[in-house]
């Protein structure tokens, strides 16, 4: 049993997938941070010094009453709250990461295509089925005379 799991795990593919995990894993780390740390400070400065990641309601008070300014306050005094601002941030992630996902696939699928197959220079002799040039009008094998 363990040998045939090893085979499993050793296979090309499921090692391919692994790898493809753990760079998707570091790949949506790098873009959270983009999202987060460069992005969203941009956008919220842009609409008067907004700061997405406290956009939140409180929908039960914690042990200290608020008002909470921030949402770091309204969980250190263990509030119950509805965080859309960090929503919102997820949101603007995983947009970028599909948008990346799109590109990549779209590279692979032009990589992917096929060219056209290239038009033919030979034909087959009908008497001898040696390949002649498309222009010939004898068989250079047998010497038969070709119909155009």
């Amino acid at each position: 049993m363990i040998k045939e799991f090893r085979e499993f795990a050793m296979r090309g593919n499921v090692v391919d997938m692994a790898v493809g995990i753990i760079i998707g894993a570091a790949f949506g780390a790098i873009v959270k941070s983009l999202v987060d740390d460069v992005l969203m400070p941009v956008i919220g400065l842009l609409m008067g010094n907004v700061d997405f990641s406290n956009f939140f309601l409180v929908l039960k008070a914690g042990k200290v009453p608020g008002p909470y300014a921030t949402l770091a306050e309204a969980k250190a005094a263990t509030a119950v709250t509805l965080n859309y601002g960090l929503f919102v941030n997820s949101i603007v992630t995983f947009l970028i990461v599909a948008f990346a996902v799109f590109l990549l696939i779209k590279q692979i699928n032009r990589l992917k295509r096929e060219e056209a197959p290239a038009a033919p220079t030979t034909k087959e002799c009908p008497f001898c089925l040696s390949a002649v040039p498309l222009k010939a009008t004898r068989c250079p094998q047998c010497t038969s005379e070709l119909k155009a």
